[in-house]
């Protein structure tokens, strides 16, 4: 998907761009933009669900202005793993541990089972979205406007077969280790404070 986010003051405000199935037990793969104020960068908010269970967090900034020209934000999802990527750069890759780790963890499970639809959205959400909520959303600076072009989806007969193709080239793996050194701002894996006990198992 291309998508072009909502320029000036886009405080309080979300873009999202998603895959989710349905039902209290829902799988979903995001893709969310909070807003901020003008001058600020965007954070890339980017968030797994299994079996309605989340909390799999990773922020980023980007390396450039969404807002001035459209930009390619794209998901790969296969039985091994989920890869997020910006303009054909990697910035995430979510591996199916489930085999591994459902015996140590019964609340860890992979999106593999459900069949998602694709979504987009723009949304309210100064509750949380920009500073923790301490920035509202300016709402003399509506209407709020993101562009979206060119989706595109693409199956294979298998998904098992997709996963067979999946591994990064060593050009992709350099560029996915720079994104998340310079620009990776969050992971969920290194909160000690919302885990006093230790990271999720799949981040050992």
């Amino acid at each position: 998907m291309q998508i072009k986010l909502v320029p000036g003051n886009s405080a309080g405000t979300v873009t999202t761009f998603y895959l989710s199935s349905q039902g209290p037990k829902h799988d979903e793969i995001d893709f969310e933009f909070l807003g901020n104020l003008s001058g600020d960068p965007y954070i890339l908010h980017t968030n797994v669900f299994a079996q309605g269970l989340g909390n799999r967090e990773q922020q980023f900034y980007l390396w450039f202005d969404p807002t001035l020209d459209f930009h390619t934000y794209s998901v790969l999802w296969t039985s091994n793993q989920i890869i997020f990527s910006v303009d054909g750069s990697p910035i995430r890759v979510f591996k199916n541990r489930e085999t591994e780790l459902g015996k140590v963890d019964s609340n860890y499970h992979y999106p593999k089972s459900q069949a998602m639809g694709v979504y987009s959205s723009l949304w309210n959400a100064d509750d949380w979205a920009t500073r923790g909520g301490l920035v509202k959303t300016d709402w003399t600076k509506a209407p709020f406007v993101a562009s979206f072009r060119n989706f595109k989806a693409a199956a294979t007969s298998s998904f098992d077969a997709a996963a067979e193709e999946e591994a990064l080239e060593s050009n992709q793996e350099q560029r996915l280790q720079w994104v998340r050194k310079n620009y990776m701002i969050y992971d969920y894996c290194g909160d000690t404070k919302r885990f006093p006990q230790g990271p999720p198992p799949e981040c050992k």
